[in-house]
């Protein structure tokens, strides 16, 4: 231990999503002297905020669940969360609609939730019960036991293979809820939740169905001010414990050890020039882009560029980020909550268009975001604040999105008009878009996908690229696009996994 307290140890962090903070954190409350190079102008990574004519538009996740896992951040430090940002639970999680315009709530609450389907399909409330008395197991195991362990080594992945075949983890999600549900639109309401890190309900494994499980233990929440506010707090939280954040700052290279056999990193290489040593590396830039375009290829044995050319990757994502001058309380033609997602007319087939054909569909599904609902302060008074998502495939596709993104935007702006938000179009104030060239462009995501490396079994847990570097020993990832995955249980399961590792290989200093 240095003689200040700290370890002695300089660890520097590339990117700052809430996989890049929470290692930040984690790590500065250990004692490591630690540097955050974030390349945009603001903190965040997917998680920025966009600020247009007094909107604030939170630019990536906006759904948190598990928000234990922030409590455990701040208190690691001997911290409150509660001091620094403000959660309040989303009721319900989700209102989703049918092509139709029919509605499906869903809450905490197994009573509701069963009236819920008593309204559709009674004859599947005792299959509801049976799916929920068996994401618990699956919960336990793929969450609570599995998901903050790095699967470093291939024997790991076979210590779990029982559990993972007991668990029916070669079935996908759509045909794991099939077993319990029959009526199609229940179905698509109990399945949909791996879109929500970047998977397709018919390839992501029978795992994923535990995020349902997830939603109901810990609730869904919403962070007072917005997702930008908790990425303020975690960064004030790594501020007071002596992390440092450098803004507007490129990295062009991590630095390999020649003297060591190329098996260690020194450091990073700014875009000026710039050389900084440190004892790890900790990327919370893309795992693709970080290889490919960050390391040298003649040291890198394991991960070469092909590698990562023959992994499947997640659908991109279109935004739309946009705030009217009028409220839409209940003059709608169906009252929306704060969570929407609108089902198109098909649901297999365009979720096969979008990560198989590779093609842009006439038709599409929402998520649409309605943050005003919870929170006014983050819209001028008066106003309305909202996004909506619609999945798109990624950049492998023959897509050119400089001409495909405005007639793309009126489509499903005029869908909304007609069906959702009256008179819209003439009450917008404030708007903003995102393709999957932003992705690639803005984010340095590898074919602009929005979630990394797609979450399918043959990419999942020892199969997906390892928190700690086969060709560095003192290269670590955090993020979407190493274990567990995408989504803010996954990447901060990921910061704790490079606490452990990286703890771990100082002889467990703190």
């Amino acid at each position: 231990m240095a003689a200040n307290g700290g370890t002695g140890k300089k660890v520097i962090i590339i990117g700052s999503g809430f996989g890049g903070l929470g290692a930040a954190a984690r790590l500065a409350a250990r004692g490591y002297d630690v540097e955050v190079f974030e390349r945009r102008d603001k903190l965040g990574g997917r998680a920025y905020v966009y600020e247009v004519n007094g909107f604030k538009f939170d630019g990536g996740p906006t759904v948190i669940t598990a928000p234990f896992m922030f409590d455990d951040l701040f208190a690691l430090a001997g911290k409150r969360r509660e001091d620094y940002v403000q959660f309040v639970p989303c009721n319900p999680f989700y209102r989703i609609f049918d092509h139709t315009g029919r509605s499906f709530d869903y809450n905490g609450n197994p009573e509701f939730t069963l009236k819920q389907i008593e309204r559709i399909n009674p004859a599947d409330k005792d299959g509801y019960l049976r799916f929920m008395g068996t994401t618990k197991a699956i919960f336990q195991k793929g969450f609570v036991e599995l998901a903050d362990k790095p699967f470093l080594n291939v024997m790991d992945m076979v210590k779990v293979a029982p559990d993972l075949i007991k668990m029916q983890s070669y079935r996908s999600v759509y045909g794991y809820v099939s077993q319990f549900i029959k009526d199609e639109f229940l179905r698509q309401c109990f399945s949909f939740h791996p879109l929500l890190i970047g998977g397709n309900p018919f390839d992501a494994p029978s795992i994923y169905a535990m995020i349902h499980y997830l939603e109901r233990e810990w609730g869904i929440h919403y962070a007072l001010g917005g997702t930008g506010a908790l990425v303020a707090a975690l960064g004030k939280l790594v501020t007071e414990l002596g992390g440092k954040f450098h803004l507007n700052t490129a990295v062009d290279e991590i630095m390999v050890d020649e003297a060591a056999g190329g098996q260690r990193v020194t450091g990073v290489r700014l875009a000026d020039g710039t050389i900084h040593q440190a004892d790890h590396v900790v990327s919370n830039a893309d795992v693709a882009f970080t290889y490919r375009n960050l390391i040298d290829k003649r040291y890198r044995r394991k991960n070469t560029d092909g590698r990562y050319q023959r992994m499947k990757y997640s659908m991109s994502l279109f935004v739309i980020y946009f705030g009217t001058k009028r409220r839409y309380l209940t003059d709608t033609p169906h009252a929306l909550a704060h969570h929407n997602i609108i089902l198109g007319p098909r649901y297999k087939e365009l979720l096969s268009e979008i990560f198989n054909k590779k093609q842009l569909a006439q038709d599409f599904s929402l998520y649409l975001h309605m943050p005003t609902r919870t929170d006014p302060t983050i819209a001028p008074e008066g106003c309305e604040s909202f996004y909506v998502l619609s999945p798109v495939p990624h950049l492998g596709a023959d897509i050119d999105w400089t001409k495909a993104a405005k007639p793309y935007r009126d489509v499903i702006m005029q869908f909304l008009e007609d069906n959702y938000l009256p008179d819209l179009q003439a009450n917008i104030v404030a708007e903003h878009y995102i393709d999957p060239l932003h992705f690639q462009n803005d984010l340095n995501s590898y074919l602009g996908s929005a979630f990394s490396i797609q979450p399918i079994l043959t990419q999942s847990a020892w199969f997906r690229p390892h928190n700690r570097s086969e060709d560095f020993a003192n290269l670590y990832f955090v993020g979407a696009g190493t274990h567990p995955g995408a989504g803010l249980p996954g990447v901060l399961s990921s910061s704790i996994i490079a606490e452990n590792l990286i703890t771990g290989a100082d002889g467990g200093q703190q």
